[in-house]
């Protein structure tokens, strides 16, 4: 059986009539073939309607499976609703693939120790991928990637924390059976189909390479034969004066994760933001605590030049041609997209952006949707993170080889 996948995004304040409409587009793009999987993405302009949005696209579409969660902004194929009522509906025909979903709460013991109700069964980790949606106020997910990279390594896990609103309670996540309280969910994806990863943190390296010599938890202390402060310093000397006005902004620190590579590119670094100082000690402290003596970091700076280029090149790179799969066909792609809620036209001087990149990148109008995110998940260096300022997509298509 061949893929396919189709996609509807809806502006309509009528629940009705947005699921109406998005249903009969999500039928006319698949053929009238059942879809096995059907993801849904909704802004909090629905209130009530969303409670048993996930049971009624299931009753309509007759989908094996259903996931989704409210977005401060929602992704269509070819718009992003930032502000304003909007129900993107996503489908897809997945052949022989293996879809197994599951739903994860953290806990703690009587220690304070944390734990997770549930890890996904995988039968091929080289077939695999991960699909996740989470409230980003009840589930720790930095730390339930960690476990993930211990128990299933390099299986990658793409998606976003929900968002939209303001405390427990108030981001939600829904399946075919209805909605979930907090925690996560998460979808098992193995088989025909493969999932590539795509994650564009949109930095651009600025002056030389360093090596830490000196690190505690999140603080660098020296980097080569210099303190952190006197290696930005002598960084930010040696910049052109735009790039210094982008450093001094809002400097950044990009973190190598494989140390056997002797020279890095895009994609190569974690991107982690400068959150303090230690003047006295010459230290900089950064949002993130698995620092290492030896790592290579490279001071970073972002601007929306920097991450639209990122964009497009990585989702054009990662993507391949169109075609270019064994007996590809059109209609036999899809991409899910989860932008952070601090891009959009709070970061970018035209609308779209994100998804425009992303539609470029893969050369058409390839069915897509997704939202803006309250943290992005996805893999860098093979492990998988959870990201700011990120744009974070997962390309759907028939595995090669």
């Amino acid at each position: 059986m061949s893929l396919r996948f189709a996609s509807s995004l809806q502006t309509t304040d009528d629940s009705d009539v947005a699921l109406e409409r998005a249903v009969q587009e999500l039928r006319a793009g698949l053929g009238e073939a059942r879809p096995d999987l059907v993801l849904g993405f909704v802004s909090h302009h629905h209130g009530a309607a969303i409670e048993d949005l996930g049971p009624r696209l299931a009753r309509a579409t007759g989908a094996r499976v259903v996931l989704g969660c409210t977005g401060e902004g929602i992704l269509g194929a070819e718009r992003e609703v930032e502000r304003g009522a909007a129900l993107a509906v996503w489908g897809a025909v997945l052949g022989d693939t293996q879809l197994t979903p599951f739903a994860v709460q953290a806990w703690k013991d009587d220690e304070g120790e944390l734990g997770f109700t549930e890890l996904p069964s995988v039968r091929d980790r080289a077939r695999a991928a991960l699909l996740l949606l989470a409230d980003p106020f009840t589930f720790p997910m930095s730390d339930y990637l960690q476990v993930l990279d211990t128990s299933l390594p390099g299986v990658p896990a793409i998606g976003g924390m929900a968002s939209g609103g303001s405390g427990p309670g108030q981001n939600l996540l829904f399946t075919q059976d209805g909605l979930v309280e907090g925690g996560a969910l998460g979808l098992v994806i193995e088989g025909e189909v493969e999932v590539r990863a795509i994650v564009s943190q949109g930095c651009k390296p600025v002056g030389k390479p360093f090596v830490i010599t000196s690190c505690e938890g999140n603080l660098i202390r020296r980097l080569g034969g210099q303190t952190a402060i006197e290696a930005l310093v002598a960084t930010f000397g040696s910049l052109e004066p735009r790039e210094r006005e982008r450093l001094q902004k809002r400097p950044f620190v990009g973190l190598a994760l494989d140390a056997r590579k002797q020279s890095y590119e895009r994609g190569d670094f974690l991107v982690r933001g400068i959150v303090g100082a230690d003047n006295e000690k010459g230290a900089l402290a950064i949002g993130d605590d698995t620092l290492r003596v030896g790592q290579t970091v490279q001071f970073l700076v972002r601007d929306a030049s920097s991450a639209g280029e990122d964009l497009e090149h990585l989702v054009q790179q990662r993507a391949g041609a169109p075609g270019d799969g064994p007996g590809e066909r059109p209609g036999e792609r899809g991409a899910l997209v989860f932008s952070c809620n601090g891009r959009g036209t709070r970061m970018f001087a035209r609308p779209d952006h994100d998804i425009g990149c992303v539609q470029r990148g893969l050369g058409g109008a390839v069915p897509a949707a997704g939202f803006f995110a309250l943290g992005e998940i996805g893999p860098v260096g093979g492990r998988n993170f959870l990201h700011g300022f990120t744009a974070s997509v997962a390309l759907f298509r028939r595995r090669q080889g």
